[in-house]
């Protein structure tokens, strides 16, 4: 019987014991995605990697309308781009991207990121225990941090953070469409304003390309510069308040800092079944033939926990290699990284010196994930110090 994605998760670390299962059987497994449509996943550490940033796969498909779906997104469950151009479509938008999020242009940003958390966290402290950390600073920081960047008006973020969790929605394609339309039309909007009165921002400097183009890549940083990130400050904190010896360790040498949000990048379980790739071409993966179109899910979640690269794979230790492939491997890798880092590293710096004491408010078996959204994340994070 072929499994059936996606797996149901336990709770908001623990890996799904039939995606353990599998893994320990081998590296590729034929399974069906959420709306019944066949795909191979792969769960090896090396093949996962190797296959990241193997040309032979690519997120377009030669006939769209034909091929495998992960789930009903109008933007994440189907294939995306020019089958025949995508390499070079690829390229030419990285290259358009890479200055704007370079380590260099990303660490100008530091003292500002550093401000805006302190300032959530005055806030926060302000307002006293118990509060929710997911409302008080995981949601709100990197919204601030897109928007500034970005040069989108942080008070239109109840706007738009309806829209990207809509065109998100992986079961009811129609709020899928109308949140991708939404985002795309306030993307023109903010394009023609940029065109008309330009400013020190990514948008602004996106007005080189024709409007459809410049919406539609700022629409897609803005979802992803924030969303994720929003998922990664609220995991990141329930592993760290569920193993008390490894955040004393932080509260005592801050310097763990940068080691410690790598292992928070690697060790919780997001949302979603693996990372979509279509076959370009026939080739095999360990033996298994793989034919063009094929629907390819690498699993960073296993990838992550493989147990024959990070030994004991469900403990936190500050102490691995920053191996992980949470932002994928090679000629793909995530362009926001730089961004991502800089934000996870400002929050647990300050929650770790700010708030010693800092303890979850209720039993991690309370805590609730949101459904149906790509990224998946926390509904809400009860703390109390």
């Amino acid at each position: 019987m072929i499994p059936q994605l996606p797996f149901a998760q336990p709770g908001p670390l623990a890996m799904p014991p039939e995606l353990r299962e599998l893994q320990s059987a081998g590296a590729v497994h034929r399974v069906r995605t959420a709306v019944g449509h066949e795909a191979w996943l792969v769960t090896g550490h090396a093949r996962v990697r190797r296959l990241l940033d193997d040309d032979r796969l690519g997120r377009s498909h030669p006939d769209p309308e034909r091929a495998a779906r992960t789930g009903d997104s109008a933007l994440f469950g189907r294939p995306l781009g020019n089958f025949d151009t995508e390499p070079v479509d690829q390229a030419r938008v990285r290259a358009l991207l890479q200055p704007h999020f370079s380590p260099r242009h990303i660490r100008a940003l530091q003292p500002r990121v550093d401000a805006l958390t302190a300032e959530l966290l005055d806030d926060l402290e302000a307002a006293g225990p118990p509060a929710d950390l997911h409302r008080r600073l995981a949601e709100p920081l990197p919204v601030l941090v897109i928007c500034e960047l970005l040069g989108v008006p942080y008070d239109d973020r109840d706007r738009f953070r309806g829209w990207t969790e809509d065109a998100a929605n992986t079961r009811d394609r129609d709020r899928s469409m109308r949140g991708l339309g939404a985002l795309f039309a306030y993307g023109r909007e903010l394009v023609a304003r940029k065109r008309a009165d330009p400013g020190d921002d990514v948008i602004s400097r996106l007005t080189d390309i024709p409007d459809h183009e410049a919406a539609m890549l700022a629409m897609t940083l803005l979802f992803a510069g924030h969303e994720t990130t929003v998922v990664q400050i609220g995991l990141g904190a329930v592993t760290l308040l569920t193993n008390l010896d490894q955040w004393q360790a932080l509260v005592d040498t801050p310097d763990l800092v940068p080691q410690a949000v790598e292992e928070i990048l690697r060790s919780p379980v997001r949302g979603g079944s693996g990372i979509p790739r279509y076959a370009r071409t026939d080739f095999e993966i360990d033996g298994t033939a793989i034919h063009t179109g094929d629907l390819v899910l690498l699993s960073t979640t296993a990838a992550n926990h493989d147990p024959t690269v990070f030994p004991d794979p469900d403990a936190v230790q500050f102490t691995r290699p920053a191996n992980h492939l949470t932002f994928g491997h090679g000629a793909r890798y995530c362009i926001g990284a730089p961004l991502a880092r800089l934000e996870l590293r400002a929050v647990f710096t300050q929650l770790a010196t700010r708030f010693p004491t800092l303890r979850l408010a209720t039993a991690i078996e309370n805590l609730t994930m949101r459904e149906n959204v790509l990224t998946g994340g926390l509904t809400a994070l009860p703390v109390h110090w």
